[in-house]
């Protein structure tokens, strides 16, 4: 039942003997209190907000605070500290200005200005700092993704990072970046502006500012520069290190040429220009000094590519000052280098296209410790340890060894080292010598080709190729059998990632070089995870093959690269001495070295893998396992039995027959009683060869049946995904 809220009141206060006045009063009071709580609380409404607004005046305040004052902006001087560390504390590389000549606006081309302009900001004129609309797709962007992905910079957004900001990825960075330019925006011109960013910008090989960049790719002042030349340095502050002509011409013409395009779109240039531009050869000069001072170049060139795919650019690394701690050994880095040059010239390998490679890294945590990718970084930046596809030759035997050891034959297992034919292959040993029914690990220690070529149609090609693949070659190979002497082509980098996998008990392990990256007030913004391990091959298996390879640097082919301690390898030389390899490791450091010409022509005969390369790994490990005395490999004891070919060796075949051409390792074999290689007489003063050393190993009782393998034509090849052929 609804009451009328009135007539109660009413009744209420008659009964009270209430005056008429005295109810009106009430009535009064009761409605200012509603009206009075609707007040009350706006009220506190806008107090709040007030408060609100004060607090983020305030806090604004203080944020801007905290910037840096952009004072004297004309006096400003780049002051880059970022230096690059080896593991053992030796400064490797330091970015400082290779040049930094001034130069007033006036005396910058208009086609730079206007090249910049159209590349980097096409609305610099119009807009107060920042570009909104750029901003706002950034934004959107950026909150999507979680961090800072899009930057949508000005050029007053650029500078206001090179002068006073870092290049992290960060919303904080961003915020800072946006205040900075608005004040730069307020305290000088456009023109003023524009000049401090082209005599400030990095541009790569060391080079800061458009002056600088012009003497360095050019050596030419830039008024002397031609349009093709000035969009070239006019693309490069996006990805100095992508688009530097001396690391990779064709990425950097692709974006000059995207300049110009664009260049032409704005009207800045006639169609003509931008047509006879495009078509212009780009002259470079030679590679500036700066890079000389670069104590590890090719590993510095890796170490700025992993920084890339960590997610920093060159600019940020040249002008962060940060500090970046590698894990290369410089005391053997410095070995390896010296080693190149001096055994090179030993050997009278002198020429610019004679060339060698060394990697090395720890197979226990991955620790690369040596990577030096040429001779001369200074004549050339081609870094032949990871870009380099070249033949191993015999150096790949291991792999077909590896498989076959998998499958359950055995070091003292005995095969026929005599002629073979698979298919219209026919391989042959070195010299056409051949030794009859011999065990196993002699085969490899000798690096026969044709007991080679018998275990991969033993095993199978597919067997092989795995074996290869989840060791961590990842260059394709061929289905063929003739990848059991090394015809494929491989990197070094892989390569020698691969045989870790010998040294380390079966595991594999991901090679690395960044171990962090500090700010210049040391906060580490990097730090490297656990190194990743796979379990590929058996302990049983990789104390097999090291107990054989062992058997060929103290009795085989490699024992130029005897080093007085615990250690194996592999030789290898390709066809017609186009190509040399020792491969070898002992307990902690595996490591690598190639020896070739650049233009894949063929080398003096004597060039063999257990010569130069042999002697290459011998300086360098000599220094790398310093630190780990005379370590033992921790694996299961593997006994050798002692056998001997003798003093004679059968020869098979007529020796005057021309040679057939083929793809096979023209490794020369050394016989159990062969005396050291012989080298050149400017060299056996300078390197002494060990003498040969019989297997420590005891004679074997039982020895094992040897090995089936039938003279028959070549298997039908197990279809895979990719295409196949058999030669």
């Amino acid at each position: 039942m609804e009451v009328d809220e009135g007539v109660f009141m009413s009744k209420y206060y008659v009964n009270r003997n209430y005056t008429a006045k005295e109810m009106a009063r009430a009535n009064i009071s009761k409605k200012s209190k509603k009206s009075g709580g609707f007040f009350s609380t706006l009220k506190f409404i806008f107090i709040l907000g007030c408060a609100c607004v004060l607090a983020g005046v305030a806090s604004l305040e203080l944020y801007l605070s905290s910037l840096p004052p952009i004072n004297n902006l004309e006096q400003f001087k780049p002051n880059i500290v970022t230096k690059i560390y080896s593991g053992d504390g030796e400064i490797i590389k330091t970015f400082t200005a290779y040049t930094y000549e001034k130069i007033e606006l006036k005396d910058i081309p208009d086609n730079l200005k206007k090249a910049l302009i159209a590349t980097e900001d096409k609305n610099f004129y119009r807009h107060h700092g920042y570009d909104v609309a750029g901003l706002a797709r950034s934004t959107i962007q950026n909150v999507l993704a979680g961090h800072v992905v899009q930057g949508a910079s000005t050029i007053t957004q650029q500078l206001a990072r090179v002068l006073f900001l870092n290049n992290e990825r960060t919303f904080d960075r961003k915020l800072k970046e946006l205040f900075i330019a608005a004040r730069i925006e307020k305290t000088i011109s456009k023109d003023q502006i524009l000049e401090m960013y082209m005599n400030n910008v990095y541009l790569g090989a060391g080079a800061y500012g458009v002056e600088g960049a012009a003497q360095i790719y050019f050596d030419k002042h830039l008024k002397n520069c031609d349009l093709a030349e000035l969009a070239l340095i006019a693309g490069l502050p996006q990805a100095p290190s992508v688009y530097n002509p001396f690391n990779n011409m064709d990425l950097a013409v692709q974006r000059r040429n995207q300049v110009l395009t664009r260049m032409y779109k704005m009207r800045y240039i006639t169609k003509e220009e931008y047509e006879k531009a495009k078509e212009e050869k780009v002259h470079l000069a030679k590679v500036p000094q700066f890079y000389t001072t670069n104590k590890a170049p090719y590993f510095c060139d890796y170490v700025m590519k992993e920084l890339e795919r960590l997610g920093f650019d060159e600019t940020e690394i040249s002008q962060g000052g940060y500090k970046v701690v590698t894990t290369l050994d410089y005391k053997a880095q410095k070995a390896a280098n010296e080693a190149i040059l001096k055994n090179l010239k030993n050997w009278g390998l002198t020429s610019d296209k004679n060339q060698a490679a060394v990697f090395a890294y720890s197979p226990i945590d991955g620790k690369i410790l040596v990577y030096s990718g040429g001779k001369d970084y200074t004549k050339s930046q081609y870094d032949r340890v990871t870009q380099a596809v070249r033949p191993p030759g015999s150096s790949f035997k291991p792999f077909v060894y590896a498989a076959a050891m998998e499958k359950g034959i055995t070091p003292n297992d005995m095969i026929e080292d005599r002629p073979i034919t698979i298919g219209q292959w026919s391989p042959h040993n070195y010299g056409n010598k051949y030794r009859g029914k011999i065990p196993v690990y002699k085969a490899l220690m000798l690096s026969s080709n044709v007991c080679a070529a018998r275990m991969i149609k033993e095993v199978g090609i597919r067997s092989v190729i795995q074996i290869a693949r989840v060791l961590g070659i990842e260059t394709p190979l061929e289905y063929d059998y003739t990848i059991a002497l090394g015809s494929n082509g491989v990197k070094l980098f892989e390569f020698t990632r691969a045989y870790g996998a010998f040294a380390n008990g079966g595991f594999v392990v991901q090679p690395y070089a960044i171990e962090r990256v500090e700010t210049s007030r040391g906060k580490v913004v990097y730090q490297a995870s656990k190194t990743k391990i796979t379990h590929q091959l058996s302990m049983n298996t990789a104390a097999e093959m090291t107990a054989m390879m062992k058997t060929v640097i103290t009795s085989g082919t490699g024992r130029a690269a005897n080093i007085g301690k615990p250690a194996a390898g592999k030789t290898g030389t390709t066809d017609d001495n186009k190509d040399a390899y020792f491969m070898g490791y002992t307990p902690n450091v595996v490591a690598g070295v190639w020896v070739g010409n650049d233009d894949n022509t063929v080398m003096n005969r004597s060039i063999q893998g257990g010569t130069v390369p042999a002697l290459i790994w011998k300086d360098v490990m000599k220094v790398a396992t310093e630190p780990y005395g005379k370590a033992e490999f921790n694996y299961p004891e593997i006994e050798l039995m002692n056998y001997s070919a003798g003093n004679d060796v059968k020869v098979i075949g007529d020796q005057n027959k021309p040679k057939v051409e083929n793809n096979d390792d023209e490794e020369a074999a050394v016989n159990l009683n062969e005396t050291e290689p012989k080298l050149p007489e400017s060299v056996k003063k300078i390197e002494q060869q060990a003498k040969p050393v019989a297997p420590q190993a005891q004679v074997q009782k039982n020895v094992s049946k040897p090995v089936q393998v039938k003279d028959t034509a070549a298997p039908v090849p197990i279809p895979m995904a990719v295409p196949e052929s058999l030669h």
